[in-house]
């Protein structure tokens, strides 16, 4: 079996790369909520975070590798979506450099027509992506709900919110549409939270 990389945004940021494209399918602000609803979500299943009155607040205490627990801790109660929004980018770069220093992709500086800065990211085994990949489609044919791998469970339900083609095509979300709500009734409050986001944020940029 092949490694995969131990953290649940770690896994998302390699399943929103285009293995055929060879380019990342999700940037910037989308991205950056599904690696938020990710690290959530990591929290919430292994006890580190608890939900109350719709609301996360903490729960076990255990390592914060991104820091939530501490904003969390600090804050006065909040939605689930508010966490998923707030340093939605930074959270983009502290993955990626995580997956940088595991050495599971490549980053490498250019710039556009000459000017404008930007990153070509490579996967450096695309076998790993292809394991990442075989545990979610799985979970979304295979076995019943209770029986799934909690992170595949869970990558599908970020998937699916996120609308990471990469992943799920639309028409794919549309024809397993009752089999994701299984899986993210299972994954917890965070992945909805994307979902809400995601669907705010479109329509702010429809109406502006």
């Amino acid at each position: 079996m092949v490694e995969v990389p131990e953290t649940l945004p770690a896994r998302m940021y390699l399943l929103a790369y285009d293995l055929r494209k060879q380019r990342m399918t999700a940037r910037g602000s989308r991205l950056g909520y599904v690696l938020r609803g990710a690290a959530l979500t990591e929290l919430f299943l292994d006890g580190r975070l608890e939900e109350q009155r719709g609301r996360p607040v903490p729960g076990t205490p255990g390592e914060d590798p991104y820091g939530l627990l501490g904003q969390i801790a600090g804050s006065r109660p909040r939605p689930w979506h508010h966490w998923v929004r707030r340093e939605a980018r930074s959270t983009v770069r502290a993955v990626r450099e995580e997956l940088e220093r595991g050495h599971w992709i490549r980053v490498r500086e250019r710039r556009v027509l000459g000017l404008f800065p930007a990153e070509e990211i490579t996967v450096r085994d695309p076998r790993v992506v292809k394991e990442l990949w075989g545990g979610a489609s799985s979970a979304l044919r295979g076995r019943p709900v209770a029986h799934v791998n909690s992170y595949d469970a869970a990558a599908v339900a970020l998937a699916a919110a996120g609308e990471l083609a990469s992943v799920l095509p639309g028409s794919e979300r549309r024809r397993h549409k009752r089999r994701i709500a299984e899986l993210t009734a299972r994954s917890g409050p965070a992945a909805p939270a994307v979902r809400k986001v995601i669907r705010a944020q479109r329509a702010a940029m429809a109406s502006s």
